[in-house]
C-alpha cells in the first residue's frame, strides 16, 4: 500500500510505501476510492489538537470497498462500498457509551488522528464504524458527507428547529448543510470573510437567502447560528445576531480563543454550545436521508500524492466546497 504520512508535526506529508495490513477481529480492510480533505486534517498536521500521534496517516472522510474481512464481522460483505468517519472506535463500556452518547467516549479512537487512515490506497477500520453507502452517487461526491456532512448534520440538530439559521464560514460543511437546511424548509444566512464576494455568490447559488461578511448584521434575527470557521472572535458576533433564546453552536474540533464579551450579549437565555464528534446513529440517520435531500457536493479533486497541495489550497481558501483525494 501507498500512503501520505505525517512523520513530524508542521511538516509536509511524505509519500511512503508500506506493507499491506490485515484486519483483526471485528475489523475490515478497505481499498480507498476517495478521501475528503477536512479542516481537521489541517489541525492534525499543524499540531493543534491535544495528544498528537506521529507518524500518522491522516484522512477521515473515506469512501472505499471492502477487500478483506476479519473474524466476527457480520452484516458487511466483500466488495461492498462503505464510508469511514472521524469516530473510528469507542469502548462501549464507559458512562457516555452506556448513555448512547458514544461521541463523548472516554477512550475513543479517531480516524486519521490516533489511527492511520484515509490518505492511502488502503486502510483498516472497525466494522461497527463503517457505514454501507450503496451504489448511488460517485465516490468523490460522497466523501465530504463522511465528516463535513455528518458534523454539519449534528450541528443543525443541536441548533434546534428554528427557521432562520446563520452559517459562519462557508466551506465544506456549510455548503452541504445549507442544502440540508433548505430541504427542511429553513432560511439560510451565510457569513463569510468580509469582502469575499465569490464565496457569498456561491452561498446564494446554494439557496442562501442572504450572504455577507461576518462583520455584517443579517437582515433578520437568527434563531440559531452555527460556526464552522475555527475563529473564536465569531462567537460574540454570532450572539449579537441571534434572537432572545437563540443558540450559537460551535461546530469545529478546534477554535481559537473566544474573546471576552459583555454579559448583555448572552443574556435573555441565549446559549453557546459545542459539537463533539458524532455517533453511529448520526451516520445512519444522515446517510439514509441524504439521497432524498438532493445534496450536490462541490468538489475539487487531487491525486493522493498531491495531498500537500490540497492542504495548502484548503488553508488558503482557493476553492469552494470540498477537496477530495483520489488514489
Amino acid at each position: 500500500m501507498q500512503a501520505m504520512v505525517l512523520n513530524r508535526l508542521r511538516t509536509p506529508l511524505e509519500w511512503t510505501t508500506l506493507p499491506d495490513r490485515q484486519p483483526g477481529p471485528g475489523q475490515i480492510r478497505v481499498k480507498v476510492l476517495a478521501c475528503g480533505v477536512c479542516r481537521t486534517d489541517l489541525h492534525v498536521v499543524d499540531g493543534e489538537l491535544p495528544n498528537p500521534q506521529v507518524p500518522i496517516i491522516p484522512g477521515h472522510e473515506i469512501v472505499g470497498r471492502i477487500d478483506a474481512i476479519g473474524a466476527g464481522v457480520e452484516g458487511l460483505s466483500m466488495g461492498e462500498r462503505v464510508g469511514i468517519p472521524w469516530l473510528g472506535h469507542t469502548c462501549g463500556t464507559c458512562a457516555y457509551c452506556r448513555m448512547q452518547r458514544e461521541n463523548l467516549c472516554d477512550t475513543p479512537v479517531f480516524t486519521g488522528f490516533t489511527r492511520d487512515d484515509g490518505f492511502a490506497t488502503a486502510t483498516i477500520a472497525d466494522a461497527h464504524f463503517a457505514f454501507p453507502l450503496g451504489e448511488r452517487g460517485s465516490d468523490v461526491a460522497l466523501a465530504p458527507l463522511l465528516c463535513a456532512g455528518l458534523i454539519g448534520w449534528r450541528s443543525l440538530a443541536i441548533a434546534g428547529e428554528g427557521k432562520n439559521v446563520g452559517l459562519y464560514g462557508f466551506g465544506a460543511a456549510a455548503h452541504i448543510i445549507a442544502q440540508v437546511a433548505r430541504w427542511q424548509g429553513r432560511s439560510v444566512f451565510a457569513f463569510t470573510t468580509p469582502g469575499d464576494t465569490v464565496t457569498q455568490d456561491f452561498a446564494r447559488s446554494l439557496g442562501a437567502l442572504w450572504a455577507g461578511g461576518s462583520d455584517e448584521a443579517p437582515p433578520e434575527a437568527l434563531d440559531a447560528a452555527i460556526i464552522f470557521a475555527p475563529v473564536g472572535a465569531l462567537v460574540p458576533m454570532a450572539l449579537t445576531a441571534v434572537r432572545k433564546g437563540g443558540r450559537v453552536v460551535c461546530a469545529g474540533i478546534h477554535m481559537s480563543d473566544i474573546p471576552s464579551f459583555p454579559y448583555a450579549q448572552l443574556w435573555e437565555e441565549r446559549q453557546i454550545l459545542s459539537v463533539a464528534n458524532l455517533t453511529r446513529q448520526d451516520g445512519l440517520d444522515f446517510l439514509r436521508q441524504a439521497p432524498e435531500m438532493g445534496i450536490v457536493t462541490h468538489t475539487t479533486t487531487y491525486r493522493l500524492e498531491d495531498a500537500n497541495q490540497a492542504l495548502a489550497d484548503l488553508r488558503a481558501g482557493r476553492f469552494d466546497g470540498a477537496a477530495v483525494l483520489v488514489p
